[in-house]
């Protein structure tokens, strides 16, 4: 067991004031550099599972957290008392690093074992790894798994991405979002797990920070997180949810987010509670740092508050998959309250077609726009947080919109869609946030049947958030033809077959509130034709 003097404790204890935690808020990408010490374990460190991630057609990323249990079980501990228990359970203090090793093999039996490495992590990352594997071959599958001390942990399945220019024949996604804890079981996860799927794709809300004792089934631990500490706690509670561990080792995931792994409906930096914006990014910063650290992520741009996370990737030349990011870059919604910040429903909000208005900020858009333009690929896959049909209904007042949502964005969604519609029109999005099943048609002037269909949507429901009510959702499809389908009554996902003939997307789910155990059933489905924009019932 690793001691420590009168002199070392202080110098530990000082490396969790406020202060250094803040400075510790370090990049993933920064090396360890604290001496490594050998633990000795009391309990499962790999207790949060393990995962993979951001596959690409030579590598893969593979991610676990060294996590021995919850320090006070079904409570909230300060960060002090959990580190005094990791301590006690592993005989290493912070001011030691601990090496994790990482075994890949090409088959299920762990007979043939292709590659292996180790990876140093430290108190300042949670102890979380992410260990980048390169030298695989593609579009197969590999089984891994990591070591610590006398320790291995469970066994995950993940595969590599076909080469850029291989004739592929299929591409399966499971589509999720929205996974209160609080609100239901994870169902849905378990369906996931066992099914023959190559990626995950979750757009958001991973995490809530916020609680609705109305709809709890089982509760958070702590309250609302507002610190390192505190959302770290939030990732790990949702992490020892068994049929999110087993999604997590089935498949590799490509992730993007949404509000609540922050704060609910924060725009750039702002929130509703009209922070000062140095605060406010302070608490985003926490957030990103504590989702890096629990997530087969790896994070770009500067570090701290500003982590880069949309991307691209591909699939042979079957298609191409953007991951954008809706949060980060957006300006503040339009016509907001002057007493609570973030969308709400408005009737006469001209801001909303202010073109200086934006949801992906400029450079995402142009980004995206240059990606969409020099795609030769069959389908232009388009993931992002929320649903971009619009659901305005009208009022005697005029036409409501919700602001928080692309119906607040007009301007911006405008030119989201003229960059799909330059070359093939191949193009379907993704998206999830309102906590519905919707298949719907995309148009340059929604609902209006002159205005060509540029695209089709997928929006999946909650994994198990509740949905708005039936009788306001009548009134969104009546106002809004352009949605062939909308419900919110079920949680599930959204199983997405791509082939260079069609995409075909199955709607599954199970009655709110998600029960543990629940099976899912066949909710709807829908398709696009190669060639023909726009979705039709399958």
């Amino acid at each position: 067991m690793c001691g420590m003097d009168r002199r070392q404790f202080l110098f530990a204890s000082a490396l969790f004031s406020p202060l250094a935690q803040q400075m510790a808020w370090a990049n993933l990408r920064e090396p360890v550099t604290l001496p490594v010490a050998v633990p000795r374990w009391k309990a499962d460190p790999f207790a949060l599972g393990v995962a993979s991630g951001e596959p690409g057609p030579h590598g893969v990323l593979l991610w676990t957290r060294l996590y021995p249990g919850q320090a006070l079980a079904g409570q909230s501990a300060t960060e002090a008392e959990w580190r005094a228990y990791f301590e006690e359970k592993s005989g290493v203090t912070a001011l030691f690093s601990i090496e994790v090793s990482y075994e890949i093999y090409q088959d299920e039996q762990l007979k043939t074992r292709v590659a292996t490495g180790a990876v140093r992590t430290d108190v300042h990352r949670a102890w979380s790894v992410h260990a980048q594997v390169k030298g695989l071959e593609p579009d197969r599958h590999y089984w891994y798994r990591f070591r610590c001390g006398d320790v291995t942990s469970p066994v995950g399945r993940t595969r590599t991405s076909p080469l850029p220019d291989a004739d592929v024949r299929r591409l399966r996604l499971a589509l999720a979002s929205c996974q209160h804890y609080e609100q239901g079981y994870y169902a849905a996860h378990a369906d996931i797990a066992r099914r023959d799927v190559d990626l995950v794709a979750f757009v958001g809300d991973y995490i809530y920070e916020s609680s609705n004792p109305r709809y709890r089934i089982r509760p958070h631990t702590g309250g609302v997180p507002r610190t390192l500490p505190e959302y770290r706690e939030r990732h790990a509670l949702y992490k020892l949810d068994a049929d999110l561990r087993a999604s997590h080792a089935a498949h590799p995931w490509v992730c993007t987010w949404d509000d609540h792994e922050v704060v609910n409906d924060y725009a750039n930096d702002q929130d509703q509670a009209y922070s000062d914006p140095q605060k406010a990014l302070k608490r985003r910063a926490a957030a990103y740092q504590a989702y890096f650290e629990h997530m087969p992520v790896w994070p770009g741009g500067p570090g701290g508050a500003h982590q880069r996370i949309h991307s691209h990737r591909y699939w042979g030349q079957l298609a191409d998959l953007w991951m954008l990011d809706c949060r980060q870059y957006r300006s503040p919604q339009p016509c907001r309250d002057p007493l609570k910040g973030g969308g709400r429903v408005v009737v006469d909000c001209s801001e909303r077609d202010d073109p200086s208005q934006t949801m992906l900020g400029l450079a995402q858009e142009a980004w995206l726009a240059e990606g969409l333009a020099a795609s030769r690929r069959t389908w232009r896959l388009v993931a992002q947080s929320t649903q971009i049909s619009s659901t305005t209904v009208a009022t005697p007042l005029g036409r409501s919109a919700f602001t928080d949502g692309w119906d607040g964005y007009t301007a911006a969604r405008t030119r989201l869609l003229q960059a799909m519609s330059t070359g093939p029109r191949n193009v379907l999005t993704l998206g999830g946030d309102v906590h519905q099943h919707v298949a719907a048609n995309l148009r340059l002037q929604p609902n209006q049947p002159d205005s060509p269909v540029i695209a089709g949507e997928f929006v999946c429901s909650s994994i198990t958030s509740r949905g708005m009510g039936e009788s306001m959702l009548e009134r969104i499809r009546a106002n809004n033809p352009d949605i062939l389908h909308a419900r919110s009554d079920e949680k599930g996902y959204v199983l997405v077959d791509v082939t260079p003939q069609t995409i075909e997307g199955t709607f599954l789910g199970t009655p709110f509130p998600a029960q543990a155990g629940a099976s899912l059933g066949v909710q709807a489905r829908y398709r696009v034709q190669n060639g023909r924009a726009g979705v039709e019932a399958a």
